[in-house]
């Protein structure tokens, strides 16, 4: 295991970091495209559990899937709705997090998760990019992004690969 991690850079809105776990580029990006298993790939009880019993996988850009949140910031329990960006199987899954409008259309609030993977000798190099860039200023206030410090990728990471050497 390695770990890299890049700090923010003025003028850029995203975080970077990077590690090689000891699995296959296959089995990282099962667990990546299975909703029901996010949650073991963060470091705190932000994620909860997908909003389906029975989640489908993630196999196609503009999926969407619900996953169940909490945060004391944002009033406790909550639902998000993330909408797959990008998917190129055992090589890169992304999604935007957004949410269901009272007329049933799906908006996002421009942030977005993106999991690059690269086979690295036995194991594979996964590179998380947590990007806010798209988030108008306005909202980047009301929500206090980015919410957390660029560590939080890298806890991330270990948690993700935790969860991988556990199977």
């Amino acid at each position: 295991m390695t770990t890299d991690a890049a700090a923010p850079v003025p003028g850029r809105d995203h975080y970077i970091a990077s590690r090689t776990v000891a699995a296959s580029p296959s089995e990282v990006f099962a667990l990546l495209a299975d909703p029901s298993r996010h949650s073991e790939t963060e470091p705190g009880d932000w994620v909860r559990a997908s909003l389906e019993a029975d989640p489908a996988p993630l196999t196609e850009v503009d999926q969407i899937f619900g996953i169940e949140m909490f945060h004391e910031n944002a009033g406790g329990r909550y639902d998000m709705h993330n909408r797959v960006i990008a998917l190129v199987p055992e090589r890169t899954i992304a999604w935007q997090p957004g949410q269901y409008g009272p007329d049933g259309t799906w908006g996002g609030g421009g942030w977005t998760w993106r999991y690059d993977l690269a086979p690295d000798g036995e194991g594979t190099r996964v590179t998380l990019t947590y990007d806010w860039s798209a988030v108008p200023h306005p909202m980047r206030e009301q929500f206090g992004l980015p919410p957390f410090p660029p560590s939080f990728l890298e806890e991330s990471l270990a948690a993700l690969e935790q969860a991988v050497m556990a199977g």
